[in-house]
């Protein structure tokens, strides 16, 4: 089992007040030694305030704050230079809305022992979604198969945001040039990742949808997708990944 302590989950928040506290108490439950960044862009329901008050009685809790919503994929990148400047050696992707189970944590983390890219997987088992309906769970499948048959990328969940990093996997990739968000930034750093000769593994979750808040889908981060994986296959072809 790799040192725990070395881990980070990265979580940006935005109007997630409702599931902070609880969300660090469950991380916490399945793996105690974790770290745990959140990212909040300005909540201004008070989740930065909450997160605070949190890291008052746990030094495992840190915050980056931002003046404003900025995107999904310049979050992470922001959380994670914060991870590797900090000399954390697996840096997660978690969401806050609890449709990313805190249970599976140390899946992944027996699985980074002999891989560098730990992606959770809706549909490497059959189709594991609870509470979406039937419209989104159609477009998440199929634009995961367009996705691969696009790119090439092996695996059958792409889009999927609960994912772990060993760090010289973050370290290849020059974050000046990633600037997709939401379900593109998910497929570009896994393409990158690939291309790159990193060994990927995915495990299988179940993941259920929001429990608390708003979900930030939109039309525009599904078009950002579509086009994204045409630009990923092209620019590889150049050697410019």
């Amino acid at each position: 089992m790799v040192d725990a302590s070395k881990a980070l989950i990265i979580v940006p928040t935005y109007n997630e007040s409702d599931n902070v506290k609880k969300l660090v108490t469950d991380i916490h439950h399945y793996q105690k030694d974790v770290h745990i960044l959140f990212v909040d862009d300005n909540s201004p329901d008070g989740t930065a305030t909450l997160i605070k008050e949190i890291q008052k009685e746990n030094n495992q809790i840190h915050i980056l704050e931002r003046p404003g919503k900025m995107g999904l994929g310049s979050a992470y990148l922001a959380g994670f230079k914060y991870g590797l400047g900090k000399g954390y050696d697996f840096i997660f992707e978690m969401d806050a809305d609890f449709s990313h189970d805190p249970k599976e944590i140390p899946n992944f983390l027996n699985a980074i022992e002999e891989y560098d890219l730990v992606l959770g997987s809706r549909y490497i088992k059959g189709v594991n979604v609870v509470n979406w309906p039937l419209y989104r769970l159609l477009l998440s499948y199929f634009a995961n198969m367009y996705s691969r048959l696009a790119t090439g990328l092996p695996v059958q969940d792409a889009t999927g945001g609960f994912k772990c990093f060993r760090r010289e996997v973050l370290e290849s990739i020059d974050f000046s040039k990633v600037k997709s968000n939401g379900y593109a930034f998910q497929i570009e750093l896994s393409f990158k990742a690939w291309k790159k000769g990193f060994r990927l593994k995915e495990i299988p979750i179940i993941f259920i949808d929001r429990v608390a808040g708003v979900s930030k889908l939109s039309k525009s981060i599904m078009w950002e997708a579509l086009f994204l994986v045409w630009k990923l296959r092209f620019t590889s072809l150049f050697g410019k990944i």
